[in-house]
């Protein structure tokens, strides 16, 4: 593939929850507009063995998180009764088991910043205190407490790579580079064309 920059890419998951409310449309939407071009897309229930390879957690991050878990059970007077490893696990696993509770949809961008651009779209990772103007701000308002109380995984509609690195491991997860297309969009020459070509008669 062309190191260009216009060729960056990243990757991005509708979660069930943007499917069940009827937000495909809109969120694809979102990401178009800003000039990103769709380079890959596939529906369907995500494999569980792939998610927990996607998400990618150590022993070390485990237990950070875990022992986090651990010491605000304290503070709150709550009992603990697990060890911190396995309630840090307990994070990926109410996130594989929310993952593979409906459909989902799959989705390669393609463009110049296209990790940074898909990030600042998408916003803050919990919806009650992203920037209004981002997906997640906009249209929905899940928040860590309530789903800690509710011991489920937060509903934020969307999984965005952090950083091309992320992208291009994620990817190759979910996508065969034969699955990914190369083609120009017309709507290219005004975003990268340096001559703006042809546009005068």
């Amino acid at each position: 593939m062309d190191n260009h920059p216009k060729k960056e890419r990243t990757f991005v998951i509708i979660k069930p929850d943007g499917l069940q409310r009827g937000l495909v449309g809109e969120i694809i939407k979102r990401y178009e507009r800003t000039g990103l071009k769709l380079a890959g897309l596939k529906f369907g229930i995500a494999d569980e063995k792939k998610l927990w390879e996607h998400y990618n957690k150590d022993d070390a991050w485990f237990l950070k998180k875990g022992t986090k878990i651990t010491e605000d059970k304290k503070a709150a007077g709550l009992p603990v009764d697990k060890e911190p490893m396995e309630y840090g696990k307990d994070i990926i696993r109410q996130l594989v088991k929310f993952m593979t509770s409906g459909p989902v949809v799959m989705i390669v961008w393609e463009g110049n910043q296209a990790a940074v651009v898909a990030r600042k779209i998408t916003g803050d990772t919990e919806p009650a205190t992203s920037d209004v103007g981002t997906i997640r701000g906009d249209l929905t308002l899940d928040s860590y407490g309530i789903s800690a109380v509710d011991d489920r995984a937060v509903r934020n509609l969307i999984h965005c790579s952090e950083n091309v690195e992320d992208a291009k491991r994620e990817i190759a997860i979910w996508f065969t580079e034969g699955e990914l297309l190369n083609y120009r969009l017309v709507s290219e020459a005004i975003l990268y064309d340096v001559n703006l070509d042809g546009i005068l008669e």
